[in-house]
């Protein structure tokens, strides 16, 4: 079994999730609170990559950040090479593709927070940093987590996205589910089973995780 290919998909997963709760909690939270003009756009949006295929994700993010392109060749001067064919590449094209996945938990467990709490906080003079991370953070944790979980899974079993913006270059960009299909267009079955099984197990282990931290976590709250 190739462990390269294995670490890297947890590396692409790990880095995609914990880098969307940092960047998606703040859109989770605007979209939960405010009513802004653009607003239901803006949810369009963030919900589009459920529906579209990743090869149309991979395909614009290679024509956006190809070389031909300034968005390219800018990344490339800041960076000192292309993005496309990297892991950093991976990464972010991973996190426009899981982006839904961490948003939404997140944007439904704040929208849950009950508006009196909010109300009685800023009667008690709190501030809107302390009523965030005093009351609704810890009331919304779950649905925090729940996005952590889902983008971590979802990344770690992407196929399309990574084939394209990737390229399958073993050592480099080949994930676990490049190296799947690999083995199968070698007829390698044995070793397609081996490496299918260990993904099926950990992506079922993490949701079964998840729901039973997040049936301890609203006992808890």
């Amino acid at each position: 079994m190739n462990n390269d290919a294995l670490l890297l998909s947890f590396q692409l997963a790990a880095c995609t999730a914990l880098l969307l709760i940092v960047a998606g909690m703040p859109l989770a939270y605007a979209l939960a609170r405010w009513r802004f003009p653009g607003h239901l756009l803006a949810e369009a949006i963030v919900t589009l990559p459920l529906v579209l295929p990743p090869t149309v994700i991979g395909f614009y993010f290679l024509v956006f950040l190809g070389r031909d392109s300034a968005a390219g060749r800018l990344a490339e001067h800041l960076f000192g090479t292309p993005l496309v064919f990297t892991f950093s590449g991976l990464l972010l094209a991973s996190m426009l593709y899981s982006l839904p996945f961490a948003v939404q938990p997140m944007q439904r467990a704040f929208e849950a927070v009950p508006a009196h709490m909010r109300d009685a906080a800023d009667v008690l003079g709190a501030s809107w940093w302390q009523r965030f991370f005093v009351i609704e953070l810890p009331l919304a944790w779950p649905g925090v987590f729940s996005g952590l979980v889902m983008a971590f899974a979802h990344t770690l079993g992407e196929f399309g996205v990574v084939l394209m913006v990737g390229g399958n270059i073993p050592g480099q960009t080949q994930t676990a589910s490049l190296l799947i299909y690999d083995h199968v267009q070698s007829f390698d079955e044995a070793a397609a089973h081996g490496l299918a099984a260990m993904l099926l197990v950990i992506s079922f282990l993490s949701i079964l995780i998840m729901l039973i931290i997040q049936r301890r976590m609203r006992h808890d709250v």
